[in-house]
């Protein structure tokens, strides 16, 4: 579970559920929720030392009703994440908002890479230089420019996707000696494990933040500015561990509804 901020919220809003709660029944309030998240993000960042203007909260939308994404814009939120494309693309049709930023944070397979540029800013799991190769021929073709985070599975987990740390260097120098257009390397990414101790979650956290630094230490500190770790329910620590990108879905919105078949 993540740490207690340094500064403390009061709020009637509920505490964000761990990954492995029941459903919520009520309703939840989305503007409230959004205003208690921020308040955490910038407590933690205060706490680690840090500008809380320098951490991203995306919101992670997937399967919520488009009924409750107006309401988290309506309320300033900007940046969204989706972790499926055909969802996804629906979505952003309904929305049509042009203030808003689109995050692709979802594992993809390299036949859907097509549909990535145009439609989002950020892809946040690049994991392989196949789909390195797709999402440069689609960008070119939709005359976009696509920032893209590298998956790492910090923990060596067998069941996540991503790169191992091993193999971190070695897909980086051939990713830039590719030099592919409409593509721009700027972080890292990891998922955090389903089941944690506070001090395997910090470690794996911390790992990352000194992965991301070593890499930006060996090939340019362009292409390492990002740090996106750190969910619902880890999200403060992962500030303290130096993440500049949170991925928050329960806590905003409420628990995830049933996937549709």
């Amino acid at each position: 579970m993540p740490g207690r901020p340094a500064a403390r919220v009061t709020s009637s809003a509920i505490t964000p559920p761990s990954r492995n709660s029941p459903l919520e029944t009520t309703t939840p309030d989305i503007k409230t929720n959004l205003q208690v998240v921020r308040d955490r993000i910038a407590s933690a960042a205060t706490a680690a030392g840090r500008d809380p203007g320098s951490i991203r909260l995306i919101a992670v939308s997937k399967y919520q009703p488009a009924a409750s994404i107006q309401q988290a814009i309506a309320a300033g939120q900007t940046v969204f994440g989706e972790n499926t494309v055909q969802e996804a693309l629906s979505r952003q049709a309904q929305m049509a908002d042009p203030g808003t930023e689109w995050h692709f944070i979802g594992h993809l397979q390299t036949n859907k890479a097509k549909h990535i540029a145009g439609s989002f800013t950020w892809l946040h799991t690049l994991d392989s230089i196949k789909l390195a190769r797709k999402l440069s021929a689609s960008a070119v073709a939709a005359t976009d420019r696509l920032k893209l985070l590298l998956q790492v599975n910090i923990s060596k987990d067998p069941d996540k996707f991503g790169l191992l740390p091993d193999a971190v260097y070695p897909f980086v120098e051939e990713f830039l000696e590719a030099d592919l257009p409409g593509v721009c390397l700027r972080g890292l990414m990891t998922i955090g494990r389903r089941e944690a101790t506070a001090a395997e979650r910090m470690g794996d956290f911390s790992g990352l933040h000194a992965l991301r630094d070593a890499c930006a230490g060996q090939f340019g500190a362009e292409y390492f500015r990002e740090l996106s770790m750190g969910m619902s329910d880890d999200f403060e620590m992962a500030i303290r561990a130096g993440a500049t990108m949170v991925r928050v879905g329960s806590a905003i919105f409420g628990a995830r509804p049933v996937a549709r078949p």
